[in-house]
């Protein structure tokens, strides 16, 4: 089988996932009992706790199918911006009268989109 499945990851996922459907289980058990016993409200619980369990099903699968960036990925990324913001730029010269304010503020933001991008992907 695929890694995917079988890592050290996704067996984590694995034993958490039957850890936390255990848990639904009792607890969705315990609440059948309850509203047996009187408790009214324990039969809202008691339908509660295995829509708990259901969504705990749709966590693992989106975790276990979560792809992962590869450096591949990364560099394409990249040079994707970087050709958007040279083509940003050549449109900019092309333009016979920009305004300076607008020059400033568009460089301005050029440069504060870097430096967050740098700060978000750990680059100094």
């Amino acid at each position: 089988m695929h890694s995917k499945w079988w890592g050290a990851r996704a067996l984590v996922l694995h034993l958490l996932l039957v850890a936390w459907l255990v848990v639904c289980a009792v607890a969705a058990w315990w609440q059948v009992g309850r509203a047996v016993g009187g408790n009214s409200l324990s039969y809202l619980y008691a339908i509660e706790w295995p829509v708990f369990g259901v969504l705990g099903v749709i966590g693992w699968f989106a975790l276990i199918n979560l792809e992962r960036v590869t450096a591949e990925d990364e560099a394409a990324r990249q040079h994707f911006e970087e050709r958007m913001r040279a083509e940003a730029r050549a449109a900019r010269e092309r333009e016979v009268e920009e305004d300076p304010t607008l020059a400033a503020y568009n460089d301005h933001l050029e440069h504060l989109a870097t430096r967050t991008k740098r700060r978000l992907w750990g680059h100094s």
